[in-house]
């Protein structure tokens, strides 16, 4: 297996932050507390709109964080960011690695194994799996694909971020399962909990290259 990225990926949804919390004072709270990746989710804002968070998180947060666009890697490259993370029914990782090459980070939303493996053949530096455990996001699906999907899913070779349900206290089923990491919205609106999530994440999936 090829070493993931990074082992934490917050992704912004500003509508859900708790009440005292504006999209910007989270990305501060991120920084402060050196989570080494960050996605750009907001799907209602305009284009321009989504590249001057991506610009303004680029200051913000440590020099060694990746910060990626959802789905949109032109807007990931006029943001002067790492890569983008697609969507599992969008443009495939096989077409833009194709035509941008290695440079750009590019990670995929997956749920099932056929995904994990098309993602790992395009050429992904990573992908998302899941839900792994109940979500309320995500109930609306059907059930969680649970451990054995999850393990299943890194031995394909990519490096796999858990996602659904995910917190800390979950970190050591899942690493045990081959995660490499793990991704999620809730896990990530504590600021008073962003410190230990980041040590435990060192403690159980090692840590993120610079």
């Amino acid at each position: 297996m090829t070493s993931a990225p990074f082992s934490l990926l917050a992704i912004s949804d500003r509508r859900s932050l708790p009440r005292e919390l504006s999209l910007a004072s989270w990305v501060r709270d991120l920084g402060q507390a050196r989570i080494p990746a960050l996605q750009v989710r907001e799907k209602d804002l305009t284009d321009r709109a989504v590249v001057e968070i991506g610009r303004w998180a680029r200051r913000e947060l440590s020099p060694f964080s990746r910060i990626l666009i959802n789905g949109r890697l032109d807007l990931a490259l006029a943001a002067g960011v790492e890569g983008v993370h697609l969507p599992g029914s969008g443009l495939s990782v096989e077409v833009l690695r194709a035509r941008f090459g290695p440079a750009p980070l590019i990670g995929c939303s997956t749920h099932d194994l056929e995904e994990v493996r098309a993602a790992a053949e395009g050429g992904a530096d990573y992908v998302t799996f899941g839900p792994v455990f109940p979500t309320p996001s995500k109930a609306k699906y059907g059930p969680p694909l649970g451990l054995d999907a999850l393990a299943a899913a890194a031995e394909t070779g990519v490096p796999v971020l858990a996602l659904g349900g995910i917190f800390p206290d979950r970190f050591p089923e899942v690493a045990d399962a081959g995660a490499a990491g793990a991704a999620g919205i809730r896990m990530f609106q504590d600021p008073e909990g962003l410190d230990r999530l980041v040590d435990q994440a060192r403690t159980f999936f090692g840590e993120s290259p610079p």
